[in-house]
């Protein structure tokens, strides 16, 4: 693995973490409890939650960006008997929240290979210094169960996802999935640009370490960086989001051709829906190496399609993966047949059951008939392809017509200069509901309300073009890294006396 220039040979990784699992044994910890990490992607993260793992318990991995409170909640929420965090996110937090009654271990903070950018913390071990006290556990205590992931709070607090340890038929069942939906492979070269506190970049991770990848791992995501990356370490494979296809093509021309990227074999995409343009463009730069899943934190991969599929069925998010189960659900619970949109319930035996940290009752609403949904909106196509709509919680009715801001949203980040954007509905006195959108430029770029509607209107409609159009330095950011509709969307509704 290759963190910040530092190369640290797998066995390192995996010996720290027998070693931190022998700590966390030695202080009661076993199986079923909680360790929180509240770090940036290092080498640390993966040596605590391996560690963690062997003993039985849940890493809970915590999004660094959130506020002392946030970060309060899932502590106690989750009931975690030790903190791992960076120094300088623990010094920001520890003046906020009471940290008494818990191990806390601080990790030296790294930024572009410049070490402790912040003054540390007078007393307190690091995890380095406290894991090389133990000597390494020799065998693991439990069978290793999932990070706890919290997932996003759109309508309250995050919920934490506590999935059962699963027996060795479902983790067989996960291990043939990896390889065919996400490339994994012994041998395997990649890079990972995206938060370790996402479930899907965790999940590959540590994946890829168990099949002796070569990993390079970074703090972030840089579109030429990554086109680097790929030519120097000759990548063959990568997990990404929709959001850096759109960053990677919005390079100028002639920096994509300065590197070569011929030794790509698998690059998978998932988390949000694909702009249909983007990912033929990527299609038609990269080569048939673009493949897509569609799940959740809560029902893993459900679906999955390869370069070919998509471009015979453009727009959908692949077919059921081998034993996964994907229904169309009507308003009043019933199966609706092909063509017609609904709500996505999907099913996969192999990942076992779980529910929510201290929520069980969460966890029972989701569920229909034994199948979990995510509120999506989809339909499946004559052979069995599913696409999604969108948010069955975003839909937008204007004059009695349902619009699906991700369609729109689709349209308008292909806009040059439009860096991110957001469309949702907003109170209007004729139509009930008409169309906003929020858009933050790429920086140094002018763009004005006319060229966003002109630009749609030509591709959409009049119909589906927002009547009002707002600019934004920035998209407030939900813990998963989505754009926070709600905060944007709130204040028309209460400003009218309304709820949505």
């Amino acid at each position: 693995m290759l963190f910040e220039g530092r190369f640290t040979h797998r066995s390192e990784v995996f010996a720290m973490a027998a070693r931190g699992a022998s700590g966390l044994a030695s202080i009661g910890v076993g199986e079923g409890d909680a360790i929180a990490l509240l770090l940036r992607n290092d080498t640390v993260f993966l040596e605590a939650t391996i560690a963690t793992g062997m003993v039985g318990a849940y890493a809970v991995p915590m999004n660094w960006h959130e506020r002392p409170d946030g970060v309060g909640y899932i502590l106690e929420d989750s009931g975690a008997k030790v903190l791992v965090a960076h120094a300088d996110l623990l010094e920001a937090i520890s003046g906020s929240l009471d940290l008494s009654g818990r191990l806390v271990l601080r990790v030296p903070t790294t930024a572009t290979g410049e070490p402790e950018v912040c003054p540390e913390p007078e007393t307190g071990l690091t995890w380095a210094e406290w894991a090389n006290r133990f000597e390494p556990m020799a065998r693991e205590k439990h069978r290793r169960p999932a990070s706890m992931i919290y997932t996003s709070g759109t309508t309250g607090r995050p919920k934490g996802v506590r999935r059962r340890p699963l027996d060795s038929r479902q983790a067989a069942a996960v291990a043939s999935m990896n390889q065919s939906v996400l490339g994994i492979r012994p041998g395997m070269r990649t890079v990972i640009p995206a938060p370790l506190y996402h479930t899907a970049p965790n999940a590959y991770t540590l994946g890829a370490l168990l099949n002796r990848a070569f990993v390079v791992l970074r703090q972030g995501f840089d579109a030429e960086g990554l086109l680097a990356d790929i030519e120097t370490y000759r990548v063959t494979h990568l997990q990404l989001v929709p959001t850096m296809f759109v960053r990677l093509l919005k390079l100028p021309e002639a920096v994509r051709a300065r590197y070569d990227h011929s030794s790509l074999e698998h690059v998978v995409h998932a988390a949000a829906p694909c702009p249909p343009e983007v990912k033929r463009q990527m299609i038609d730069w990269w080569g048939p190496v673009i493949h897509e899943y569609y799940g959740s934190t809560e029902s893993g991969a459900v679906t999955y399609c390869d370069s070919d599929e998509w471009l015979a069925h453009p727009g959908t998010v692949g077919r059921p993966v081998e034993g996964g189960q994907v229904r169309i659900v009507g308003p009043d619970g019933s199966e609706l047949p092909q063509g017609e949109p609904g709500e996505v319930y999907t099913y996969h035996p192999a990942l076992g059951d779980f529910t929510y940290q201290g929520n069980d009752e969460a966890r029972r609403s989701i569920e229909l008939d034994g199948m979990i949904t995510s509120g999506d909106i989809g339909y499946l196509d004559e052979d069995g392809y599913l696409y999604l709509c969108g948010r069955a919680k975003e839909l937008v009715i204007s004059g009695g017509v349902n619009i699906y801001p991700a369609e729109v949203e689709a349209a308008l980040i292909s806009l040059p200069g439009v860096r991110d954007c957001a469309v949702f509905g907003i109170p209007d006195a004729d139509l009930g509901e008409a169309l906003a959108a929020a858009v933050e430029p790429e920086p140094g770029t002018e763009l004005s309300e006319r060229d966003v509607t002109s630009y749609l209107r030509a591709r959409l409609g009049t119909l589906k073009t927002p009547r009002l159009v707002t600019f934004h330095d920035a998209l407030p950011r939900e813990d998963s890294g989505k754009i926070f509709k709600r905060r944007l969307r709130d204040p028309y509704w209460q400003r009218a006396g309304r709820s949505i």
